[in-house]
């Protein structure tokens, strides 16, 4: 999001201090025991009774079903077309239990995309070294001014796919287009992304826009709705089929819960600190390298 569009909401009388008071978006839910079952093309599945995997179910289709595909970066990718899934934000906050996936990070990168900046030293001054895909897309968080003065509207929508800027971009935006829908006092998001890395890139994209989503229910005083998720091209890197294979190998946990510390003023004036993540418990990080 560019320092122009930061500019452009920070003017606007859209982040008015709301009534409610803080409080946790979450049901925890119980644990279950799990059995495995080797599926389509020897993918282990993890069966449980009540734990919802729609991020793992969605990596076994790719593996059992897509088709292999070259890529920008000659690494090579196995991929599906057109694939969705969602996530009750009632139910938890959505962080992927079957490997470490690094919230600092997410939470900073957040911070950083509203923050309007364009450059990753504030990132690094923060312990953060991802590369952020957002760095140079033109983003626009209008609909947060909608969703107070028409939340029936269906023009809450946020862009970042400029054709104009494609060409001087170190990356084309892949989270294209994210809407949000006013239903029942209840805020949801959907996100389109165009192209998904599922094994590296997806945890963390899923993770911010749920985050994203419940900072910005607090500020309009609605209730957490869903997360709905939906991808364009879907794909495992070659080089990841065998940290997709171990994840899948791996019993789930149940979702963490996430409350906020405090109501800021605005949007804007979230800190890390004010964001809480409990009873995240998960399995070890898997690491893989980045396909550039």
């Amino acid at each position: 999001m560019s320092r122009r569009m930061t500019r452009l909401l920070r003017s606007s009388s859209a982040f008015v201090q709301a009534t409610r008071p803080p409080q946790a978006w979450d049901r925890p839910r119980s644990r279950t025991c799990a059995a495995r079952r080797k599926g389509a093309a020897g993918i282990v599945r993890v069966v449980t009774a009540d734990i919802p995997t729609p991020y793992e179910d969605l990596l076994r289709d790719v593996l059992a079903t897509g088709v292999h595909k070259s890529d920008r970066t000659g690494t090579g990718t196995t991929s599906v077309f057109g694939r969705q899934i969602r996530f009750d934000l009632a139910d938890g906050f959505p962080l992927v239990t079957t490997k470490r996936v690094h919230m600092k990070s997410i939470v900073y990168e957040l911070l950083w995309f509203l923050r309007g900046e364009s450059n990753v030293g504030w990132l690094q001054q923060n312990g953060v070294t991802i590369w952020d895909e957002w760095a140079d897309a033109e983003g626009e968080l209008g609909p947060v001014y909608g969703i107070r003065r028409d939340p029936d509207s269906r023009r809450l929508i946020v862009s970042a796919w400029n054709p104009a800027d494609i060409p001087d971009m170190a990356l084309a935006p892949c989270h294209a287009l994210f809407q949000f829908y006013v239903a029942d006092g209840k805020l949801s998001c959907q996100l389109y992304q165009r192209s998904a890395d599922m094994f590296l890139g997806v945890p963390f994209n899923i993770a911010s826009y749920a985050l994203l989503t419940l900072m910005i229910a607090q500020q309009t005083g609605l209730e957490p709705g869903e997360f709905v998720w939906t991808g364009g091209d879907c794909h495992v890197y070659d080089n990841h089929r065998e940290q997709v294979q171990e994840q899948l190998s791996r019993e789930p946990y149940p979702y963490p819960t996430l409350r906020f510390a405090r109501k800021p003023a605005s949007i804007f004036d979230y800190t890390y600190d004010d964001i809480v993540v409990e009873g995240y418990q998960h399995h070890p990080a898997i690491r893989a390298a980045v396909a550039v």
